[in-house]
């Protein structure tokens, strides 16, 4: 919706300039930029994707009594207005209007003191506001919608023409080991990928955020590994299958007979700070602030059309440890992350290749 908004504002200036000058047109972005709660309550910053803005709230908070204030596009107006003391035990619902009151967005703002969820079986999934693509989440015990996955299917829409929404990179399945599953199938991009030199899209899915509108320019940076996690991490464990793809893709295009596609599966952990708010596709298993690490090797990565176990154990890095005074004061965020192209973040790999996944478990000290 806002690539087309953009369109069609340059085509109305473009018109505007040559039939005869006018003032200058208002805006027509209905967007909310950022957020934040005064009072230091957010245990990191707020999570806003299209017309939805998620939360995490420090335990000593009052959710009943909240007062988010938003900063808009340009001349744009919201309602109620921002700074409003709002009862957050349930999301609420904002409407912003663009300057020139041509176009409104309703955002739905969530928010939870709940550490993320250990256990994940891929049943919850729906239809992005735009109704292209899948995004998943999970579900607290009070019914309330988590949303704390991110997949880069939000940058195959730039790319994908009309494919449907099972045919993108990230979606459920339901032939999983029980009920629906995961399913991350190595895509091509076409022929505007291959212009870009982003040929091929792994599909993926993990536990951050993903920014859409510079996907393009900077798909490494626009992944955002991890959350707030209260607990020290000690295993990653569940059950996966997964079939490379034919043919072997380098990022020029160019096939390579030598090559196998292989999948990826990991965890991390590491220590946050006012420098170091998340981890990028730059940085993930290299950053000074990692603590441990829980990762297929290489050699255990087979093929099978089976549910094969895994289980891997989180790894200290060299003179790692955990402050106990930290970890309540939660700064240490945890990701996990699934990839059908283990080098897709280069865009190599092999267009078909299909990796399943169901009834994972992140497992830690107090389980």
């Amino acid at each position: 919706m806002k690539l087309v908004k953009l369109f069609l504002m340059f085509f109305i200036a473009g018109f505007s300039f040559t039939s005869c000058f006018k003032d200058e047109a208002l805006n027509s972005e209905a967007d909310i930029e950022t957020c934040d709660i005064p009072g230091g309550v957010l245990k990191m910053d707020p999570r806003i994707e299209n017309d939805r803005i998620s939360m995490m709230i420090k335990q000593t908070a009052d959710i009943t009594s909240l007062a988010p204030e938003f900063t808009l596009t340009p001349g744009a107006t919201i309602e109620p207005l921002s700074g409003t003391v709002r009862d957050f035990t349930f999301p609420q619902t904002y409407t912003v209007t663009s300057e020139d009151g041509m176009w409104r967005k309703v955002y739905t703002v969530s928010c939870t003191q709940s550490s993320i969820s250990t256990k994940y079986d891929f049943e919850h999934s729906e239809l992005d506001n735009t109704e292209r693509y899948y995004v998943f989440y999970e579900v607290l015990p009070n019914n309330q919608k988590i949303y704390f996955w991110a997949s880069g299917n939000g940058g195959f829409a730039i790319v994908s023409g009309n494919s449907q929404p099972q045919d993108y990179p990230t979606t459920p399945y339901p032939f999983g080991k029980s009920g629906n599953c995961l399913k991350l199938e190595t895509k091509s991009t076409g022929l505007l990928g291959a212009i870009s030199n982003m040929r091929l899209a792994a599909g993926n899915l993990f536990i951050g955020d993903f920014k859409t509108l510079s996907a393009m320019e900077d798909p490494l940076g626009a992944t955002r590994f991890g959350v707030p996690f209260d607990f020290v991490p000690i295993r990653l464990k569940g059950y996966y299958q997964y079939k490379a793809g034919p043919v072997f893709i380098e990022k020029d295009g160019t096939k390579n007979p030598n090559a196998k596609d292989s999948f990826d599966i990991y965890a991390i952990l590491y220590e946050t700070d006012e420098q170091t708010k998340y981890l990028t596709g730059y940085d993930a298993l290299t950053n000074p602030n990692l603590i441990s690490i829980a990762r297929f090797e290489d050699k255990d990565k087979k093929e099978s059309n089976d549910w094969t176990f895994f289980d891997l154990p989180f790894e200290y890095l060299p003179g790692k440890v955990i402050d106990p005074v930290k970890l309540e004061q939660g700064k240490y965020n945890v990701s996990i992350i699934f990839t059908s192209s283990v080098e897709g973040g280069s865009f190599r790999g092999a267009v078909g290749s299909t990796l399943l996944i169901d009834e994972v478990e992140l497992v830690h000290e107090d389980n």
